[in-house]
């Protein structure tokens, strides 16, 4: 049995996300007791008041709800983060209970020359609205075409995939350590 709970968000819906990858790690270099479930918001349609909870943000929020904290993998589009990551966050912040509210967060991400750093930064403004307790150290950026990630998306065996999987590592410690 598990101590702590996270849940991973990927703000990135590709097939080979980098981002994705990433988080996959995350759950790899958990520390002893902690858990991390990557939940999957493909099928998450965008919020609309005047439509009815469907299935996929319900699981979301009930897996939200049950952890101790979220793990958000920012991809950056337009030096923003992606739709994608803003539209399950939007559903979320429209449940009863104010479950966002105090969740202790960490967030990472992959792109593009700065590594999403702009679209991190620009999150953490929507997070100090849905009262989210961001981490501010370590800050992991990675650029998504270095040798850090494979093909594939999952972070490589090259000395900058061991590099990243260990900033990886000290983010999730980090996390645990605040909850």
């Amino acid at each position: 049995m598990f101590e702590k709970k996270y849940v991973g968000i990927c703000g990135s819906l590709r097939k080979n996300s980098r981002n994705m990858g990433m988080l996959r790690c995350a759950s790899e270099v958990m520390p002893e007791g902690s858990v991390l479930e990557i939940v999957d918001i493909t099928s998450m349609p965008l919020y609309r008041e005047d439509m009815p909870k469907p299935d996929s943000v319900k699981f979301l929020a009930d897996k939200v709800r049950e952890a101790d904290g979220l793990v958000l993998a920012v991809a950056e589009y337009n030096y923003s983060y992606a739709p994608a990551i803003k539209n399950a966050l939007d559903w979320l912040s429209k449940e009863k209970d104010s479950l966002l509210a105090g969740k202790t967060c960490a967030m990472m991400g992959a792109a593009g020359g700065m590594g999403s750093s702009r679209a991190q930064y620009h999150l953490r403004q929507c997070c100090v609205y849905l009262d989210l307790r961001v981490l501010n150290k370590p800050e992991v950026f990675a650029n998504a075409f270095s040798p850090a990630f494979e093909a594939r998306g999952g972070v490589a065996e090259t000395e900058e995939g061991r590099a990243l999987r260990e900033q990886i590592r000290g983010l999730m410690q980090a996390l645990s350590e605040r909850t």
